[in-house]
């Protein structure tokens, strides 16, 4: 017999409606996965294997594009590398026993930590449109597991990790616009200039939308989700 749903459960998750709330939440994980040199280790050791599988990804076919495009072609490799080198930034706070919100804050690590967080989020969602844009192409074929399941997997772990950077960053609006710009600038490499990562198709103009409107919300989430360097941290819980 199925048991009724706790009240209070759900009256819990409910408040989840709450953006005050939802920071709580969001930093106590954040302080969880990266507030200790251990955790954020792992963290780290993680993102670095994740760099690897996708510079082994690109590398057979970064010859075809010129030398000065592959930061934009091989974005998710690239992706991950600015999210390494943001989660490194932390490391002189956690290793010296500081907690998250005393990591110092600056326009340099703003833009560092906006773009970071709008890459991993906009090529953390890019598959589940690209490879669902051929989905029996991509669960029929032999290594499916991997070029289908595999990337889902890895691809949103990077949505999970960029969600955790606005527990310790800052955003302004000059950060904001080069990560916008950065966004357009991916989209006409890829399929204006035909530059786009290996496929089972050729994308069309329904792929490059796709990938212009994950842009756009990638950045309005950074927007949403970042205080602006030198906002009063209290403002956070009113």
């Amino acid at each position: 017999m199925r048991r009724p749903l706790d009240p209070g459960r759900l009256r819990a998750l409910g408040r989840l409606r709450e953006p005050a709330v939802r920071r709580r939440v969001r930093n106590a994980l954040a302080e969880e996965l990266l507030g200790t040199t251990r955790s954020l280790a792992a963290v780290l050791a993680l993102t670095a294997l994740m760099f690897l599988i996708g510079v082994d990804y690109y590398a057979p076919t970064l010859g075809d594009v010129p030398t000065l495009l592959w930061p934009l072609y091989a974005d998710s490799a690239v992706a991950v590398a600015l999210g390494a080198l943001s989660l490194a930034t932390l490391l002189p706070t956690v290793g010296g026993g500081g907690r998250l919100a005393e990591v110092p804050t600056n326009r340099a690590l703003a833009y560092l930590h906006t773009i970071s967080f709008v890459w991993l989020v906009q090529f953390g969602l890019w598959p589940v449109v690209s490879l669902n844009l051929a989905f029996e192409a991509y669960v029929t074929a032999s290594d499916a597991w991997i070029y289908y399941w595999g990337v889902l997997g890895t691809h949103l772990c990077f949505v999970g990790l960029a969600l955790l950077f606005p527990a310790f960053g800052r955003t302004t609006r000059g950060a904001l616009a080069v990560a916008f710009a950065i966004g357009v600038a991916n989209v006409v490499v890829d399929y204006g200039f035909g530059y786009h990562p290996p496929l089972l198709y050729d994308p069309g103009p329904v792929l490059a939308g796709a990938t212009f409107g994950i842009a756009v919300g990638s950045v309005w989430l950074a927007d949403r989700s970042f205080r602006r360097l030198g906002d009063d941290p209290e403002k956070e819980s009113r």
